[in-house]
């Protein structure tokens, strides 16, 4: 079982509202404010409402979990009303995870929390982020939402298939994201591309299915915005993610290209996409700065 919202809240929260680092006594003060389990009792009623609770329990957002910074561009979930947002599934659904602890506690295993490690004898419940899989597979005549769920469960069928489903469960982190993600949580599929809290992260690699040679199916070119994620261009590469950073052509914004003949990754004008050529191995412009300084 996937689910496709935030688990838990930034450190940051705790620490404002004077929380113990603990999961489920997040959970059980997170309810008392945002109550979205109840009847007729919705979001937006706790922020705009005749009662609103949730005013109390607030973040910013730009707060960021440890796992949504290591995902590369997965958002805030303080972050409201903007596309791709996930704040509003994620105040809606977390009263709904105590919800199962309690109801059914000795039967599942909510990762990472109860441990790194799932219990085999219990059914795990994990998070999940469509993004870190869904530009590997054609997306054929699927919506974008039943793509991500398709992509999500082929990817995991395919890695255990390969016996490497368990590796998922045991992420390389250093000891201070470890214990943030004891109650801050993880995104099943996040490996070993963060280093130790407050040094700059390395790269991530997003990898896409391919030819012997370098080349990609054809069938993935079913996107047909230069900018969706996801799209590759006549020269093989692929478009990764916006990072909402100024480009250096007029009104234009920096995407993250991968390059699907080397593996290069490296940032680039929205206007350019269709006619890119990786500067690793095709001669191609230098690419543009993608993170901030």
């Amino acid at each position: 079982m996937g689910i496709d919202h935030g688990f838990s809240f930034p450190k940051a929260y705790f620490d404002r509202h004077g929380l113990e680092a603990d999961w489920e006594t997040f959970l059980i003060d997170f309810k008392q404010f945002w109550p979205t389990d109840e009847r007729y009792t919705y979001v937006d009623f706790a922020r705009y409402g005749r009662n609103p609770t949730g005013m109390m329990r607030q973040g910013e957002r730009k707060w960021r979990r440890r796992t949504e910074i290591a995902a590369g561009s997965a958002k805030s979930v303080f972050h409201f009303d903007v596309q791709g947002s996930v704040a509003k599934s994620t105040h809606a659904g977390l009263p709904w995870l105590l919800f199962v602890r309690r109801a059914l506690r000795e039967r599942v295993h909510f990762w990472p929390f109860d441990g790194w490690t799932p219990d085999p004898t219990k059914h795990v419940i994990a998070e999940v982020y469509p993004r870190l899989w869904n530009a590997q597979f054609p997306a054929h005549d699927r919506t974008p939402d039943q793509h991500d769920a398709y992509s999500v469960a082929t990817w995991l069928r395919d890695a255990d298939a390969k016996g490497e489903l368990a590796n998922l469960f045991e992420p390389t982190l250093p000891a201070p994201a470890r214990a943030l993600a004891a109650y801050e949580g993880w995104i099943l599929g996040v490996t070993s591309d963060v280093v130790e809290v407050g040094k700059k992260r390395k790269s991530t690699k997003q990898k896409v299915h391919r030819t012997e040679g370098g080349s990609v199916p054809t069938d993935l070119q079913t996107y047909r915005n230069t900018t969706t994620p996801g799209f590759i261009n006549r020269n093989n590469q692929v478009v990764i993610r916006s990072t909402g950073f100024a480009g250096n052509d007029h009104h234009q914004k920096v995407f993250v290209l991968h390059c699907a003949v080397c593996d290069a990754v490296y940032g680039a004008n929205g206007s350019d996409i269709h006619l890119r050529k990786c500067p690793a191995c095709q001669g191609g412009a230098p690419g543009l700065r993608f993170r901030p300084a």
